[in-house]
């Protein structure tokens, strides 16, 4: 099956390999010309332009956009829909905003070209051990391109589905993201006390191994952690600075919406803009605020 590949940050390129190992046929195009040469070691065919990419494919065509979300996911999904044709087909893999992904498969079907979002979630172990797929739009379009979703995924029947219609797999892969952010931070605190615990002298990196079998808290993620501790126990040069890419603010802002509870969610997103400030003015109040109402000692900077 053809597929035109645009974007090939890390996840595009490595969603490029396996789709080709898989048999499929990927004509592949980013404004980075290294990248499109990195792929074309691996047996796609680069195009050096989107017009090239669309001319390359036979109709009807099926494009898999993989570029940031926001305004250039817009821009490139109009230029590319402005150079194919009603029975087309545009997939946005990358981590869009559902309303977003409902507004552009609305416009998209006006002009006759089917839309399809998936969720796409395994970062850079994706290329080998395959991408959980969170999938929404047309069943008979998804349907059509079972085999690819079936190539991407751990295994054909492992690890994707077709959840709803048209923005339904970004909104999964939203909350997806939101759940991320809570266990993150469980992990992240619990291991934190274990180190605080200066009496008993606790390995991390053995106790998360021993938690990778038979543990109720076993899982993935853990591993994950397991192996960065074993690298390094103390996180030595890492910096307690942590990004959020938008999925958990999104998850937070519908949990709203939806008048949802879901304190541990909202809590992990608020910590990582907490790791973020260099000295919070807050704390700084707090101090002097209990110098003022206690006589509390403040510590002053040098």
């Amino acid at each position: 099956m053809d597929i035109g590949m645009i974007g090939l940050g890390k996840m595009g390129a490595n969603m490029a390999s396996r789709l080709l190992k898989g048999g499929h046929r990927v004509v592949a195009f980013d404004i980075d010309e290294a990248s499109i040469q990195a792929v074309e070691r691996s047996g796609a065919e680069g195009a050096r332009t989107l017009n090239a990419l669309i001319e390359e494919l036979e109709a009807p065509r099926l494009v898999w956009v993989m570029v940031p979300s926001g305004k250039i996911t817009d821009d490139t999904i109009k230029k590319a829909a402005d150079l194919l044709e009603p029975g087309d087909t545009v997939i946005d893999g990358g981590n869009s905003n559902y309303k977003d992904s409902i507004r552009r498969g609305k416009e998209l079907s006006d002009r006759g070209i089917h839309f399809i979002d998936v969720g796409t979630s395994g970062g850079v172990w994706g290329l080998t051990e395959g991408y959980s797929l969170m999938i929404g739009g047309e069943t008979e379009f998804v349907e059509k391109y079972r085999a690819i979703f079936e190539t991407l995924a751990p295994a054909p029947d492992k690890g994707w589905g077709h959840v709803g219609p048209a923005g339904s797999g970004h909104f999964v892969k939203m909350i997806h993201n939101g759940i991320e952010y809570g266990l993150m931070q469980a992990y992240a605190e619990g291991f934190e006390i274990l180190r605080a615990k200066k009496d008993f002298d606790l390995s991390l990196s053995q106790i998360a191994k021993i938690w990778q079998d038979g543990s109720v808290v076993r899982s993935w993620l853990l591993d994950l952690t397991a192996s960065a501790l074993a690298e390094d126990e103390n996180l030595s040069g890492i910096k307690a600075w942590v990004p959020d890419s938008g999925e958990g603010r999104w998850t937070v802002f519908e949990a709203i919406d939806l008048d949802v509870a879901a304190p541990i969610i909202t809590l992990s997103l608020q910590r990582r803009i907490r790791s973020r400030e260099e000295e919070a003015f807050a704390d700084k109040l707090l101090a002097a605020m209990r110098n003022k109402f206690g006589g509390h000692e403040v510590k002053l900077e040098k």
